[in-house]
């Protein structure tokens, strides 16, 4: 994985033999257009993935997979997200396909997707409990979200959200690097949301979480349903329990409590959740 801003800075390694995959929601992203280029100079078979039927990057690449997650309005992306997820988890089933050994794993996750609509549906209905909580960090002026695993990227993802549309300081972060100095910042006035779904890190999580409860932290902990005792026995925390999924499509259900809580910081801070300060749709320069 490269942001591509980085990959061009650097002059990364990329060969003949190399298969470069792009990511961009509008498809005209001129650091991912730019390092597409740089790709296409070195020979690599460049795929895109994007939002955008007819953009430049759906255009450059050899071959790609439109999302089709429709036309999206506001600035701060959060269908496309999400689609982008399904999609890859899509191309990595068919690249895998004729590995019998995965089979199991394969056939898990193809279930999984098919029942993402309805569970989807089932997390929208906290969006009541969601805007409760947004109204005790109203005030707040910093939130810190930990994840682990594949639920990394949606603690950057939410905390980009609450960052962009709220306005509010937020840092998404590595749980393993807590230790590594994030720790000195616990207090019990700093909010902090733990990502705690039942994966294959769930049992490092619950340490992140009685060292943080062991600093008087304040904890919003999101996990799977049924695991509220088994994440915060003293029932102290603030818990957010969402359906459980194959693990590599978890972050598509995590995410959405995050995007919800976002939006309703945004509208009780008295900000514009669609059109966020200084930032563009379509980002065309360096």
């Amino acid at each position: 994985m490269e942001v591509a801003s980085d990959l061009l800075d650097r002059q990364g390694p990329i060969y003949r033999e190399d298969t470069a995959v792009f990511v961009s929601q509008s498809g005209e992203t001129a650091d991912t257009l730019l390092a597409l280029d740089y790709a296409l100079e070195n020979g690599a078979l460049c795929v895109g993935i994007t939002n955008t039927v007819g953009s430049t990057l759906s255009r450059r690449t050899h071959c790609g997979i439109h999302i089709n997650a429709g036309c999206e309005i506001g600035v701060a992306s959060t269908k496309a997200y999400t689609s982008q997820i399904v999609v890859m988890a899509m191309l990595a089933l068919a690249i895998g396909s004729d590995q019998i050994s995965t089979q199991p794993r394969r056939e898990a996750i193809i279930s999984g997707l098919s029942s993402l609509p309805s569970n989807a549906s089932e997390v929208l209905k906290l969006d009541s409990e969601m805007k409760e909580l947004a109204s005790s960090l109203v005030d707040s002026e910093s939130l810190l979200v930990f994840g682990r695993g594949y639920n990394y990227a949606t603690a950057l993802e939410g905390a980009l959200k609450v960052k962009e549309v709220a306005l509010m300081h937020s840092e998404g972060m590595f749980a393993g690097e807590m230790k590594h100095g994030p720790l000195a910042l616990v207090d019990e006035n700093l909010p902090i949301i733990v990502i705690a779904t039942r994966d294959a890190c769930f049992s490092k999580q619950q340490s992140v979480i009685q060292q943080l409860l062991s600093r008087k932290g304040r904890l919003i902990i999101m996990c799977s349903k049924g695991d509220a005792s088994a994440v915060c026995p003293s029932g102290s925390c603030r818990v957010i329990e969402v359906p459980k999924v194959a693990d590599c499509l978890q972050p598509v259900i995590n995410i959405i409590p995050l995007q919800l809580l976002a939006y309703h910081l945004t509208v009780l801070r008295g900000f514009d959740v669609d059109q966020p300060r200084n930032l563009a749709k379509s980002v065309t320069t360096q």
